[in-house]
């Protein structure tokens, strides 16, 4: 019976040690699966944070390695007065002298001075034209187009950007005086000092007044450029152009004027016989009562 007994508490031991093994075991293996869990959490981590530092570095690379494009900057302060002078023979006066007007509305110009001449060799236009200066090489290349001969084109550029700054500082400098004499000006006593004072600021409201229009003429000439234009048709050929007269061709000008001039003399003369009778009847009255001198012997 104790045999019994003995062996059935060994029995028990043993299971209950199995038991143990087995939910160490369990454990172990659970607390590895744990572990590399937490590893492959911490190396994401660190991959992760890793990334995030890199992430500026890898930004100002590619900032680095981005081709930069240059920016050009256009310098809208300057003051550049633009002229051309064309000088165009064309084909047909009247069509041209149409189109040439719709060329100049197109570009945003208009016309501020023209005349017009004819004679028996050519019929003539001579006109000043202005256009935006945006719009000045555009004006030129429309104007000179489908003509049949172009004699002249002469471009010039002034550039008063200097003169234009240093006009506009001495403006706001007069300005300035102008309101210092003013305050003198209430502060004056008597008359005599109203007066001297009144003077100076007449003078400097001159000035002021001759700085803004140089400043309004250079503001308005390189806004608006200008374009001298001569065109012309020759509407017959065999006539004598007047610009071309030779100098056989004076000189027998010359002797007719100078028959017609005394013709003119010998005409005035004429006109005026009463005066010259007159004339000539005080000189024989004056003859004829003139005493003689008396000769002593």
């Amino acid at each position: 019976m104790k045999k019994i007994t003995v062996i059935f508490i060994a029995i028990l031991l043993f299971a209950g040690c199995r038991n143990s093994a087995s939910k160490e075991a369990t454990s172990i293996v659970a607390l590895d699966k744990a572990m590399d869990d937490n590893k492959n959490r911490v190396e994401k981590l660190s991959n992760t944070v890793g990334n995030a530092e890199n992430a500026p570095q890898q930004t100002e690379n590619a900032k680095q390695t981005k081709p930069q494009i240059p920016v050009t900057k256009e310098d809208w302060d300057k003051k550049i007065i633009k002229t051309a002078s064309l000088n165009l023979e064309i084909k047909d006066f009247k069509n041209y002298n149409s189109i040439f007007r719709d060329k100049v509305k197109q570009v945003g110009g208009y016309i501020a001075q023209e005349q017009q001449s004819e004679t028996e060799y050519k019929i003539e236009n001579t006109l000043t034209i202005k256009v935006p200066v945006d719009q000045f090489d555009n004006a030129v290349q429309l104007l000179i187009n489908d003509v049949k001969k172009l004699n002249e084109k002469r471009i010039t550029s002034e550039d008063v950007t200097t003169e234009f700054v240093d006009t506009r500082s001495r403006l706001e400098s007069k300005k300035q005086v102008r309101l210092r004499y003013l305050d003198l000006l209430k502060q004056a006593r008597n008359m005599e000092e109203i007066l001297s004072v009144q003077s100076e600021i007449n003078g400097i409201q001159e000035e002021i007044e001759s700085a803004s229009g140089r400043i309004e003429y250079m503001n308005h000439s390189s806004s608006f450029s200008t374009i001298n234009l001569t065109f012309y048709q020759i509407v017959n050929a065999s006539a004598v152009d007047p610009e071309k007269i030779t100098f056989s061709t004076k000189l027998g000008n010359a002797f007719k004027n100078g028959w017609s001039w005394i013709g003119e003399v010998f005409v005035g003369i004429v006109s005026v016989w009463p005066l010259l009778l007159m004339i000539f009847a005080g000189f024989v009255i004056y003859k004829k009562t003139k005493t003689p001198k008396v000769k002593q012997a």
